[in-house]
């Protein structure tokens, strides 16, 4: 998308989980928090969302104290809401409480000025599952290679 600039990303995200439907969600901060943002010190490591009273909030999402902060600097690990539609907030809990369904972080982004999320309605992936992405990915870059230096010889 153009004029967005990432934060974070959620690098665990796609090796850990099927990412089935994706949503774009504004984060409401406080003033710390977005100084803190545009200095790149987030974490979405271990982060989750969930539904509870009809909001959607991030948790676990760490966002370091801003270095130039006072003693009304920000706790790192609080619960933040997200910004949802109501249709957008009944779908994501319709899935989320879904067996093996959860609602995980993939990246942090600022668009026009604004602190952007996207969450991600994910189905976990079993030990089997990510066996078999780990020999697709092989078999993808023998393919590959066999290709190129094919090429190579020609």
């Amino acid at each position: 998308m153009a004029g967005e600039k990432i934060i974070c990303t959620n690098r665990r995200a796609h090796h850990d989980y099927f990412i089935e439907e994706v949503f774009e969600a504004g984060l409401a901060l406080k003033g710390t928090e977005v100084k803190s943002l545009r200095e790149g010190k987030a974490n979405l490591k271990d982060s989750y969302a969930e539904v509870v009273d009809g909001e959607v909030y991030l948790q676990h999402c760490h966002i370091s104290p801003y270095s130039a902060g006072n003693q009304f600097n920000h706790e790192p690990l609080r619960s933040r809401k997200l910004l949802l539609h109501k249709r957008e907030i009944k779908k994501l809990y319709g899935g989320a409480t879904l067996k093996g369904y959860t609602l995980i972080p993939l990246r942090l982004f600022f668009v026009r000025g604004r602190a952007k999320v996207e969450i991600a309605l994910a189905r976990g992936k079993k030990q089997y599952d990510r066996r078999e992405d780990v020999k697709r990915r092989e078999a993808d870059r023998e393919v590959e290679r066999a290709f190129r230096d094919r090429k190579k010889r020609e």
